[in-house]
């Protein structure tokens, strides 16, 4: 019931979840969980020293370990080799590994159950051998098809197959001598050359580094003589010798698909691999001098039959394979890992998977099978278990195995039956604090079974939690949006079931906002000179020792990412020796634990403009020519006017004059120019900061000679000297 003064819900435990298990506070018991475990097949490698079965669990009581090898105890303790880790589950197998090979399964329990890790499983192999036997000649005549057997030792794949002779020369392959997958070598017909008594099959395993060689074998090939004494070799059409008989393949999803088809005859047949009805996939490749087609990453489009046709000019043979493309078992829906129930509940245990074939599903109690533990309130169906009126003595963990040909799926769901008092885990008298007009969740997180309603009302002073600022949360947690003053008080979260009551005592405290008074301002600066940035806060006297005030520029911390050149003191920015790079948004970060303000700003950087670029000449004439050029950057300063500076190389060369100035509008200008003289120009830009740096000089432009424009003015003659007369003009 809602009241003025209380809000109320029912709802389960605090920490119940059927989707991602369960929380026990320390002092409940709980099941065994595996944590850490070895799952899946491994190789002992001669080089490995040693090999690691690790085993961890987590559960109150502390779960104790055992272990099973081939389905037999295999007790730790009665082998003074294994070296074992006292806190875990966990052994180590020495270098000697050989009499250790086998399936291995860990078993975790404690007083309410048992968890089982995945099997896990330790290959030894041998050192791979060819037996030394003698090997009888294998004699055909010329034009007959022959094999020669490999046989390869089972070692550590991967492993690579192939034919030598004794002067470790390959033995060449084409159409018509192949090896084929198994390592055999066929000849789909003989020639007289193939006679060789060092035919040698190799098998080489590089994980173990070894190479081994099987005993030399002898091909006499005798020549073919017709009735007549005279040579005759016999044609005849295909027949195919591998596969030997029609079969289907089966596959996992994502493997490759490798079809092989060696055909025998004479003349040599061409194969040829075909999808009935329907092309083959674009990925598929034709290996083996046409004799092997493989699919990689196969998928379920791939399945189908395929036919092999081997011909030539006699005839043909076919072959057909069907290819069936499976998948190892998934689960259809994640299982629940954990339950919590009340006693006398029905409890449903789901272990829902698919795959190809279908996978069997096994079930198991504390590791053992279901069927060893009679009982009248269970129902199997299939992919669920149903309990019904649970009692205390259903605790247990259940164990689900989803298996095919491809794979297995365990699962241990942790069921524990159980009433058990509220207990409210959210630590008492717990202080919250947050802003006006901001939002607070307030915490009462609870253990219990059955699940407890959970009642808040308003202690100190008392007031009504009615309105649509008030929100109870499925975790029991309270939540008030758009605090307002009035807010601030005492709360008491009570937690009530069958088995008893709890309550929880909280208290909530509103704080002044944090906010900027006197934000940064956009400021502008010259190159060189030092940038100042002001960022006033006012906060809650309470908030003032945990008050951090940061400053950014363009979105990264400056302290952390910029140069020793930027200061910081009680909100003021200082940047000394201002260079192009600091121009930017500058942004003032101030806050606290509840809640931040921000401020921005732009500094522009100030400078003289960049040299002018791109001088051309156009409109060449013998007393003028127009000079074109770009500006460049004015740095935030706009362009006044253009400086037009010469120079000539013959009376006064390297020294620059002034022949022109026009506006900061102009990008171009026509000089006047005089008679017989090599030009060159330049620009210089200005704006209010200063000149910019002279202009790249411009080509040299030669006037041609010409007549004086007017007579010399201003004649002075003087005599200083008897025998010197001095003459001056204009």
């Amino acid at each position: 019931m809602r009241g003025l003064r209380s809000l109320i819900v029912g709802l389960l435990s605090a920490f119940f979840s059927t989707a991602f298990g369960l929380y026990f506070p320390p002092d409940v018991e709980q099941l065994p969980t595996i944590t850490a475990q070895t799952s899946g097949s491994f190789i002992a490698l001669p080089f490995d020293e040693n090999f690691l079965f690790k085993c961890e669990a987590k559960g109150n009581p502390r779960p104790t370990y055992r272990w099973t090898k081939d389905g037999m105890d295999f007790d730790l303790h009665k082998d003074s080799q294994l070296i074992k880790e006292e806190s875990s589950g966990s052994f180590l197998i020495p270098k000697d590994m050989a009499k250790y090979e086998g399936k291995y399964r860990c078993y975790a329990s404690n007083k309410l159950g048992t968890a089982i890790s995945e099997e896990s499983e330790l290959v030894v192999p041998m050192t791979p051998k060819f037996p030394k036997k003698k090997i009888e000649p294998a004699v055909v005549t010329e034009g007959d098809s022959v094999v020669l057997e490999c046989n390869p030792p089972q070692g550590i794949p991967p492993s690579q197959l192939y034919w030598m002779t004794n002067d470790l020369q390959h033995i060449e392959q084409n159409e018509r001598v192949t090896m084929g997958l198994n390592g055999n070598l066929y000849f789909s017909n003989t020639l007289m050359s193939d006679s060789h008594d060092d035919y040698s099959c190799f098998a080489s395993f590089s994980k173990i580094r070894t190479i081994v060689q099987k005993p030399r074998m002898v091909l006499r090939v005798k020549p073919s003589q017709g009735d007549d004494g005279f040579k005759s070799v016999q044609k005849r059409k295909p027949s195919i010798l591998v596969p030997s008989s029609h079969s289907t393949t089966y596959l996992k999803k994502g493997e490759a698909l490798e079809l092989e088809c060696i055909a025998e005859g004479l003349p040599t047949p061409v194969v040829e691999f075909i999808k009935m009805w329907e092309n083959l996939p674009n990925r598929t490749h034709i290996k083996n001098y046409g004799k092997v087609l493989t699919i990689p990453n196969v998928t379920e489009q791939d399945e189908g039959k395929y036919m092999c046709k081997a011909k030539n000019d006699l005839g043909e043979d076919e072959h057909y394979f069907q290819v069936v493309v499976e998948e190892p078992p998934s689960w259809q829906e994640e299982p629940v890992k954990s339950q919590l129930v009340k006693i006398g509940s029905e409890i449903h245990i789901k272990c829902s998977a698919r795959g190809k074939p279908q996978p069997t599903i096994i079930w198991k109690r504390n590791g053992q099978p279901l069927d060893d533990f009679p009982s009248t309130n269970y129902k199997v169906l299939d992919d669920r278990i149903i309990i019904l009126r649970a009692q205390q003595r259903d605790t247990a963990v259940y164990q689900c195995e989803a298996s095919n040909r491809h794979g297995t799926l365990l699962f241990n769901a942790n069921v524990l039956v159980m009433n058990h008092p509220p207990l409210i885990l959210t630590r008492d008298y717990l202080e919250y604090s947050t802003m006006l007009g901001k939002s607070v969740i307030m915490d009462c997180e609870v253990f219990s079974s059955p699940p407890a309603t959970i009642n808040w009302r308003r202690e100190d002073p008392e007031g009504s939690l009615d309105g649509e600022r008030y929100s109870l949360l499925k975790n029991g947690s309270l939540q008030i949006h758009k605090v307002e003053m009035e807010d601030m008080g005492q709360y008491k979260c009570l937690a009530k079931n069958s088995e008893g009551t709890m309550s929880l005592t909280i208290e909530l405290f509103i704080k002044d906002s944090t906010r900027i008074v006197e934000p940064p301002q956009d400021t502008k600066v010259k190159r060189g000179s030092m940038a100042k940035l002001e960022c006033q806060v006012e906060c809650d006297p309470t908030l003032r020792r945990e008050l951090e005030i940061l400053w950014m520029k363009d979105g990264m911390n400056i302290l952390s990412n910029f140069s020793e050149r930027y200061f910081t003191d009680d909100g003021t920015l200082q940047i000394v020796s201002v260079s192009h790079s600091d121009q930017g948004k500058y942004t003032c970060v101030v806050r606290t634990s509840l809640d931040q303000d921000t401020a921005s700003a732009y500094i522009t950087v100030l400078d003289i403009p960049d040299p002018p670029v791109q001088l051309t000449l156009s409109e060449r004439k013998n007393r003028s020519v127009r000079l074109h050029w770009a500006a460049a950057s004015d740095h935030n300063s706009p362009i006044t006017e253009f400086i037009i500076q010469y120079e000539e190389n013959n009376w006064d060369p390297e020294n620059w004059k002034e022949l022109l100035r026009v506006a900061g509008s102009q990008i171009s200008a026509p000089l006047t120019l005089y008679g017989h003289i090599n030009y060159q120009f330049r620009v210089i830009a200005v704006n209010a900061i200063g000149r910019s740096l002279p202009s790249m000089p411009s080509e040299r432009y030669k006037t041609p000679p010409c007549a004086p424009d007017r007579n010399p003015e201003n004649i002075k003659i003087e005599g200083r000297l008897p025998h010197q007369m001095d003459i001056i003009w204009e």
